[in-house]
């Protein structure tokens, strides 16, 4: 039986790569839609921005059935967000200096942490390893 750790690393399918680049994208949208939305409707709003993001990393997690898929859309909202948060030369910007706007960007950064960390891995090959018996 050979050892998970000493099997080489299988390189990703162009279609896998694809599919994280789309669901960056898509990360980037939530991410604007996010921003757009949670000061509108303080406290409904808000939760509405964070489970999109959720469900977005979530899905993209099931999609390509790794913790890249999770990842992906993660990164894709993060970057973006942290660009909303810069003022532009004409002094206006995306955010606002209250409660609501620090809770969507940390609140969305856990989010993230908390839906890579759970989502589902690649299991080794059943001759490889015994699993639950």
């Amino acid at each position: 039986m050979s050892s998970l750790l000493t099997q080489p690393l299988k390189r990703p399918s162009g279609l896998r790569i694809l599919a994280c680049l789309g669901l960056f994208v898509l990360g980037a949208v939530v991410g604007v839609a996010g921003a757009l939305v949670q000061p509108a409707w303080f406290p409904g709003g808000l939760l509405l921005a964070l489970a999109g993001e959720a469900g977005l990393c979530l899905g993209g997690a099931r999609l390509t059935g790794s913790r890249a898929g999770a990842v992906a859309p993660a990164g894709g909202w993060m970057i973006t967000v942290i660009l909303l948060t810069a003022s532009r030369p004409e002094g206006d910007f995306v955010f606002g200096t209250s409660a609501a706007s620090y809770l969507f960007l940390l609140g969305g950064m856990a989010v993230a942490v908390i839906c890579a960390t759970l989502a589902p891995v690649r299991q080794p090959v059943a001759d490889d390893a015994r699993l639950g018996k």
